[in-house]
């Protein structure tokens, strides 16, 4: 059975808050749910919120979470390197390969260090994965120091662009993307090679 996924875009960054749905249970699980609490709620209207996932404690991330938290009971899982570096309660520690059950869907988590320490990614398992800030239709995730920026290169290389082609991925801000299509950008960007001292908004360009 294939997940229902929304997005919402929210907040003055904008930030997507999406909900993962299992429409068979009428359950569903939040994640990121950075503003706009009565517009995050609003899409799980019909379903039963079960858990409230964060791919990583940044504040444009989080900014709804006590509302939708107080609104729904829902558990919040958050990976423990991301809750010590940001100073944010959780209910259960993500870590790497975890499985967690929405309904009767399964979703996977995939630690991918390196925007934050504990950025978790969330494999629906059919092909689609929410990614967080980890990366993005044309380059990875911001960066605010150079071993953070080797730390997203490890990760990208050992993890996001071992991906099947077809993978489509759901960034923390902008459009999705397809593996297979920023490849190319993404290969030549390493066979260039890149200074030690790289950090910040990069692109693959």
């Amino acid at each position: 059975m294939k997940a229902k996924l929304l997005a919402q875009a929210v907040g003055p960054w904008p930030m997507n808050t999406y909900v993962v749905i299992c429409e068979e249970t009428k359950t569903s699980a939040i994640i990121d749910p950075g503003a706009d609490a009565e517009k995050i709620l609003g899409m799980t209207e019909g379903t039963r919120v079960d858990k409230i996932l964060l791919t990583h404690g940044h504040f444009d991330h989080v900014q709804a979470l006590e509302k939708v938290k107080e609104a729904t009971n829902a558990r919040v899982y958050l990976h423990p390197a991301d809750a010590q570096e940001f100073d944010l309660a959780f209910d259960v520690a993500l870590e790497g390969g975890q499985q967690i059950p929405v309904g009767n869907l399964v979703l996977r988590a995939i630690h991918t260090p390196g925007h934050t320490p504990g950025q978790i990614c969330f494999d629906l398992g059919d092909g689609r994965i929410v990614v967080g800030d980890t990366v993005f239709v044309g380059g990875p995730g911001k960066t605010w120091s150079p071993d953070d920026f080797s730390a997203t290169m490890k990760t990208m290389q050992e993890i996001v662009f071992t991906w099947p082609d077809e993978t489509q991925f759901f960034p923390g801000h902008g459009p999705s993307g397809i593996i297979g299509v920023e490849r190319p950008a993404f290969e030549k960007f390493v066979a260039r090679g890149w200074p030690d001292d790289l950090q910040g908004d990069v692109t693959w360009e």
